[in-house]
């Protein structure tokens, strides 16, 4: 429609046609009737209107008349406003007819932003549900190809689904699987080793409670009768570890740069070797120490790269830990799967995880190798970075303390979307994010305000660092659940993430950061039990609860 056709146009009848309703609850409907009018003033002053402006306007008109307005109507209408305010301005248009112009722009402005956000968050959900798919069924096969190569259970068993809420512990083949509910041990007619200087040592693991076995090898027994629901019986879960077969190889990992630490090394390993005959590995940079010190120690094995360290857990019967839990961490993180059982010795700063006083080494380990023995499962959490513009994924992953998504040398807060399954959480908005294990909830996440928790109660902690927010308190997640935390597209900044401290990494806007619970738990041996080991080292690293005890010669309370 051109110029000449809207002369004769009755403007009073199309304004009242765009006041009625619905058009009266848009703020386009104004947009179009003062448009309308001005070009009415602008034909009784002898002024020419810009056609682009009277085009856009009945382009505009059509639009409303069809019931539908689309994102370039909205451009179009923005465009036409920019072109009517000068002349308004140019033509003494009142102060108030201005600032209608400018709140008619400002919500021209908003409503392209929201379709423009409708359109974009629809093929970002498109898009991620894309990348979690293809992680999924990746996961999938490398656990898959990890059971198939290295076959190290004795019954090859599918791998936990998200959705079950029970696992299953079985040690086939002398290895330790992420299970929770313990079969009864059944003797195995393969596992007498043939040849004892190849193969493993042998063991079998089983509750027991009060210091005697347990005949209930399950968590809850619970009774259905008469329509009630009722827990039976309720097992310690103290798991128990006992050998089939004596161990014959023990992997010593040490606390480098300590010379109390080296001393002792040395003996205890001449001791290892000469009283109770027994291989030994040690780390390259040990192996090089000991061999400058005294050829004597030649008979120490070793490593030489990375593919014999993915093969060390079919060698080795016992790790033994000489420093802190930064010991632990590190002999745990050298195994990618199966860990073997982990006895740690106290020489370092704090001890969550070296219960054992190396001044009785000898006792502790002779009553070890002999067994039976009393042993924490400390599981772990696998994770898996998501790139927003990659097809693979980085990972896995595994921390045996926490995994921390914190905003770097940014000035900004971080800004992270949290998924449990597929349930929308909460939006991060602080310092960072940890997530946790049981046993990591003596580390970082208590330093942040989570509660202790005991190492074998299954669960992922969500605790936030220094959130802007009164309300934000700590979570505690089944450990079925996969956690998904997600750098939105509109942060103002990246994030980084690390490992139990290490493997720094940075996350773009749009990817994300995937965290379950891993297959393989890290067993580590008790001095007495898991829950005294526990309560001994709150109280004697932390201090927990310490105060004077209130004097009874005070005044007293009336009966």
């Amino acid at each position: 429609m051109s110029y000449v056709h809207l002369i004769h146009i009755d403007y009073h009848q199309l304004l009242h046609f765009f006041l009625r309703p619905p058009y009266i609850a848009s703020p386009l409907s104004f947009f179009h009737a003062r448009s309308l009018l001005h070009t009415q003033s602008q034909m009784n002053k002898g002024v020419s209107p810009r056609c682009s402006t009277s085009t856009n306007v009945t382009a505009n008109l059509s639009s409303l008349e069809n019931g539908s307005i689309d994102s370039l109507s909205l451009l179009n209408s923005e465009k036409a406003v920019q072109e009517l305010i000068p002349q308004s301005t140019l033509h003494g248009a009142d102060d108030h007819l201005t600032e209608l112009c400018e709140a008619l722009r400002t919500v021209s402005k908003a409503l392209r932003r929201v379709t423009e956000g409708k359109a974009s968050a629809q093929a970002e959900a498109a898009e991620w549900k894309r990348k979690y798919e293809l992680e999924k069924a990746h996961n999938f096969q490398l656990e898959q190809k990890v059971l198939s190569t290295e076959g190290l259970c004795s019954e090859q068993t599918p791998l936990p689904d998200e959705n079950t809420e029970q696992f299953e512990l079985c040690n086939g083949k002398n290895d330790v699987c992420a299970e929770e509910v313990l079969r009864e041990a059944e003797p195995d007619v393969d596992s007498t080793p043939q040849n004892n200087t190849t193969r493993k040592a042998s063991f079998k693991l089983s509750w027991y409670r009060n210091g005697e076995t347990c005949d209930h090898h399950g968590h809850d027994i619970v009774s259905f009768e008469k329509g009630d629901i009722r827990t039976a019986v309720r097992s310690s879960k103290q798991i128990s570890l006992e050998w089939e077969s004596p161990p014959h190889t023990v992997l010593i990992l040490t606390k480098p740069n300590s010379s109390s630490v080296r001393i002792l090394c040395l003996e205890m390993i001449r001791w290892l070797r000469e009283q109770k005959k027994l291989n030994v590995f040690v780390e390259p940079r040990v192996k090089a120490e000991l061999l400058a010190e005294s050829l004597y120690y030649n008979f120490v094995q070793t490593w030489l790269d990375d593919k014999d360290i993915l093969l060390l857990h079919t060698k080795v019967d016992l790790i033994v830990t000489l420093g802190g839990d930064g010991t632990v961490l590190w002999a745990a993180s050298m195994f990618k799967g199966p860990v073997p059982p982990i006895v740690s010795f106290s020489l370092g700063s704090l001890g969550f995880m070296t219960p054992f006083y190396s001044e009785h080494y000898r006792d502790s380990l002779t009553s070890i190798l002999l067994g039976p023995i009393s042993i924490t499962l400390r599981h772990r959490l696998q994770c898996h970075i998501i790139r927003e513009n990659e097809y693979e994924n980085e990972g896995p992953m595994l921390v045996l303390n926490e995994v921390t998504i914190d905003r770097g040398i940014s000035s900004f807060l971080t800004n992270l979307e949290c998924y449990c399954d597929d349930s929308f959480v909460t939006c991060v908005q602080g310092d960072g994010l940890i997530l946790s294990t049981t046993s990591g909830s003596t580390a970082y996440s208590l330093a942040a305000g989570g509660s202790m928790v005991h190492p074998q109660v299954p669960g992922i902690l969500f605790t936030p660092i220094c959130p802007h927010s009164l309300s934000f308190r700590p979570l505690m997640l089944p450990e079925h659940v996969s956690v998904r935390v997600v750098v939105p597209s509109n942060s103002r900044s990246n994030a980084w993430v690390s490992f139990d401290g290490k493997n720094r990494k940075q996350l773009a806007p749009g990817d994300a950061l995937v965290c379950s619970t891993a297959a393989w738990p890290v067993p580590t041996a008790c001095r007495l039990d898991s829950t005294t080991d526990f309560l001994h080292s709150i109280n004697d690293g932390l201090h927990w609860n310490l105060r004077r005890t209130q004097s009874s010669d005070g005044p007293r309370s009336p009966l």
